[in-house]
């Protein structure tokens, strides 16, 4: 069976966490890039919230002006269970675009 690869985008990303993905199925992602769109340095966070609970991928990350920063790479994978959500927050009010990728209902 053919994997069903997905993507999300968000924009002007601030301090209010942006929910990018919540999982109904057994999904994996497979890459976040933060980019800074703003003239300062921005330091981001990169979490999923399941039940109840926030776990970081990244606490605090500073993004130079005019730079990205790819949370999931070499090949690297984060499984994610029916309920669990990515979310992603700046200390800068609409400084952040970013560009999730991940694989949808994951078959056996």
């Amino acid at each position: 069976m053919a994997q069903d690869f997905e993507r999300v985008i968000a924009r002007n990303i601030g301090t209010s966490a942006s929910t990018l993905v919540t999982s109904n199925s057994d999904d994996a992602v497979i890459g976040v890039r933060v980019a800074n769109v703003v003239t300062q340095t921005i330091a981001v966070d990169v979490y999923i919230s399941s039940g109840g609970a926030d776990y970081y991928l990244a606490k605090n990350v500073s993004i130079p002006q005019g730079s990205s920063m790819e949370f999931i790479d070499g090949g690297a994978k984060v499984v994610l269970l029916s309920g669990d959500a990515v979310k992603v927050k700046s200390d800068t009010a609409s400084s952040a675009d970013c560009w999730l990728s991940y694989i949808d209902s994951i078959s056996t």
